[in-house]
């Protein structure tokens, strides 16, 4: 597939920003385990569970309000560039030596701007490509970013392995340092985006209104984008599917290397097969993509949905040592690039592109509550328990409903037809 220059510029800032989530959900939970000595494992998962809870409920709360005064032209490029700013410079903070609790802090204010970037990134995809190529260009996005990842992923953990004995560097300074080596990959993988992007589709501002009139305009526009949703009956039943199912994508993505940590599997095993990860959804993204323009790209959700059933089955009942760890990375890579990808897209067609940022704040607020509600049922399951096991296994009750909400979404447009 050829790309436009913007959408080769779209695809590069997933490449960019794929590195520092690569990075969260892998090195930095171990790092963090390491700072906090003297905790229980049990305790370890529930503290990172809650920094992702935080993360994500304020990222939810946002992004409706933003996203809706982002879509006024020449807004969304502004915001874009805010939120990313602000995470770049909380990434750089967190080279800083500090203890286990400041660090938490600056971990999850710069979640906060990553994610948020990455919201007024998905809207953008209205406007850089069409409706025949946003299933492929959705997925070269995820599929790009997780190879691209591993560059600078790699360059770190050379770093970080190989720095204390051949460089006699201490490992926790080598650690910090792979927060500068994947904050300047981000960067320069954004600028291009920064330069050329151009917003196609967006709200009128009114002749002469003010600062105070338009943010009063916002909250009318959410009330009526809200009375829109719930009186499409399609985009509503969709979107409560996607509450529930991307909680078990978003957990088991962010929970992964803390849950194998807790289990005692070496932190090298754990990290190289994450790299795997990436390999394996480089691929399968693409896969994915081509697809959905086959066999729809509905059905294609469903399938991965019903895949990531079973891998929290998995993880809860098997997953003990190292080598279902591997295994469990694996399984992961398959499915994850190609349903968060179908998943942004599907949303994106059934939406109307001049109030992409408004819609996509509310997709944000279903995917962000979702991630919110499951990586506390994890936490509070875990503590009551004593179990991450437990904790693991509770996620398979919202991947479920996810999957029933679809199958129903699923007949609704045969009937439809």
């Amino acid at each position: 597939m050829k790309y436009t220059k913007l959408e080769r510029n779209w695809v590069m800032y997933d490449v960019g920003n794929s590195a520092l989530v690569l990075l969260n959900t892998s090195v930095v939970p171990i790092y963090f385990n390491s700072i906090n000595t003297g905790a229980h494992p049990a305790e370890l998962v529930a503290a990172w569970a809650n920094a992702q809870t935080i993360a994500s409920l304020a990222v939810a709360l946002l992004m409706p309000i933003l996203g809706s005064l982002a879509d006024y032209a020449g807004n969304k490029i502004k915001f874009f560039a805010g939120f990313f700013f602000t995470g770049l410079i909380l990434c750089l903070t967190q080279a800083i030596p500090m203890g286990a609790l400041p660090f938490l802090v600056v971990y999850v204010l710069c979640t906060i701007g990553l994610n948020s970037s990455m919201t007024f990134y998905d809207a953008m995809l209205t406007d850089v490509t069409t409706d025949d190529r946003m299933d492929m260009v959705s997925s070269s996005g995820y599929a790009w970013g997780y190879v691209g990842s591993t560059v600078p992923f790699i360059v770190c953990l050379a770093l970080i392995f190989g720095g204390p004995s051949l460089l006699g560097l201490d490992m926790a300074f080598c650690t910090r340092m792979s927060f500068i080596i994947t904050g300047a990959w981000w960067l320069c993988f954004t600028v291009p985006l920064l330069r050329t992007y151009e917003q196609k589709f967006g709200k009128e501002r009114e002749g002469g209104a003010g600062v105070m009139r338009n943010i009063a305009n916002t909250f009318k526009g959410l009330v009526v984008t809200m009375k829109r949703i719930a009186e499409d009956r399609v985009l509503l039943v969709y979107m409560v599917a996607f509450f529930f199912y991307i909680d078990g994508v978003h957990t088991v993505i962010s929970m992964a290397t803390s849950y194998g940590s807790s289990l005692g599997i070496d932190s090298t095993q754990l990290v190289l097969a994450l790299l795997v990860t990436q390999f394996v959804a480089f691929p399968s993204a693409i896969i994915y993509g081509r697809l959905a323009s086959k066999v729809g790209t509905l059905r294609m959700i469903i399938v991965a949905v019903a895949a990531y059933v079973g891998i929290v089955l998995f993880a809860a009942f098997f997953l003990k040592s190292a080598v279902e760890f591997w295994i469990l990375a694996i399984l992961v890579g398959l499915f994850q690039g190609g349903i968060q990808a179908l998943s942004r897209s599907y949303f994106g067609r059934l939406i109307p592109k001049e109030r992409s940022n408004e819609y996509y704040g509310f997709f944000d607020i279903f995917g962000r509550y979702a991630s919110v509600m499951g990586t506390l049922l994890v936490s509070v399951v875990t503590s009551l328990t004593h179990d991450p096991s437990l904790g693991v296994l509770s996620i398979g009750i919202l991947l479920v409903v996810g999957l029933v909400m679809l199958v129903k979404l699923s007949r609704m447009q045969v009937e439809a037809a």
